[in-house]
């Protein structure tokens, strides 16, 4: 809730731009999965948005705190972020660029995949990206990482194939009996995962709903859960996004594109690239599908529930693939899964 207090700490950020510090909210604008709280308001020629923090969550300052430092340390480096013109370390509100309400997924809805203009906008966003991966390493802080400073094995097996377990199998379908192998893949894929290079800028959730689309640029948001990790990672974020459901052939096209960026950054082994990517691709689609399962269910934000069972669809297809020998337990649970979601979904 916008109070009296948050006006005033407004005021005085505004002021200290030398803006005028008397304001009217005048939308309240909703998120995604996320539970700030957003305004929008205009002032002095500028529209600018009022962020505050998560109320529901003990961490919610230290996550603003960290999309404050996150925020100007990538746009400092000519990522396509938003401005931030103001912090209060008091109460955590950011004050910061309104980038309109144009996400690339809404694009692709009115256009369609196929379109010229969402091919170049998927173009810019990987470029944009490979930006973000590796010039931004020069000088980032891990202590600014309000949740963990790097993404490692015990994130992978505690929320992300721990979270398709919980989230999905058990409290959302009701799978009690699952194969005693499960628990071992999950080590093992973790495993394979963490030997790819991992010192890297992540976004960890660079998909097509965190992509604004501004002035015909792409512009990126919900950056406040960086840290560093492995290249793959955002890469597969946006190639199997649910909220698009981009064919194979053009997840193909893509990563040609993307290695193409990617080479003219650092040196390159692209075979060495793709075989790792099959793995980080499998611990993406995990987390997911216990992230969409947890927040319809759980947080009741129905609007994730009709992208599960693509989600379940796109993993259900890279299982298929040779690799996808080592995984018996998770294919038929997978299977089992998939028959389940024609029933509740």
């Amino acid at each position: 809730m916008f109070t009296d207090q948050h006006r005033q700490t407004l005021g005085r950020l505004l002021a200290a731009q030398g803006l005028p510090p008397e304001i009217q909210v005048a939308d309240r604008m909703a998120g995604d999965g996320s539970d700030r709280q957003f305004y929008r308001f205009a002032v002095g020629g500028l529209s600018l948005l009022a962020v505050l923090p998560s109320g529901t969550q003990a961490q919610g300052m230290a996550e603003a705190r960290a999309a404050n430092a996150i925020g100007r340390h990538f746009f400092s480096h000519g990522v396509p972020v938003p401005r931030i013109y103001g912090f209060a370390e008091d109460c955590g509100l950011i004050l910061c660029e309104d980038l309109g309400d144009t996400k690339l997924h809404d694009l692709v809805l009115q256009n369609g995949v196929q379109a010229p203009e969402v091919e170049a906008y998927y173009r810019q966003a990987l470029a944009a990206l490979v930006h973000l991966q590796t010039e931004t390493r020069h000088g980032f802080q891990s202590d600014w990482c309000w949740d963990t400073p790097r993404y490692d094995r015990e994130l992978m097996l505690a929320r992300e194939s721990g979270y398709f377990q919980k989230a999905l199998c058990e409290d959302f379908l009701g799978m009690n009996n699952l194969p005693q192998g499960l628990g071992q893949e999950f080590i093992f894929l973790a495993d394979r995962a963490m030997q790819e290079p991992a010192d890297f800028i992540l976004h960890r959730d660079f998909q097509s709903r965190n992509l604004m689309v501004c002035d015909g640029k792409i512009r990126i948001i919900d950056f406040q859960g960086a840290r560093l990790g492995p290249l793959g990672y955002d890469l597969a974020s946006l190639l199997i996004d649910p909220y698009v459901g981009l064919s194979s052939d053009r997840q193909q096209a893509l990563l040609g594109c993307y290695l193409d960026a990617l080479a003219s950054h650092i040196p390159l082994d692209r075979g060495r690239f793709i075989e790792g990517y099959y793995y980080i691709v499998l611990q993406r689609n995990l987390q997911i599908l216990g992230a969409f399962a947890f927040l319809s269910k759980n947080r009741g934000k129905q609007f994730f529930r009709q992208f599960i069972t693509p989600a379940a669809s796109t993993l259900h297809e890279h299982l298929a693939a040779p690799q996808g020998r080592d995984f018996p337990c998770l294919r038929a649970v997978v299977e089992q899964a998939r028959n389940l979601l024609d029933a509740v979904v």
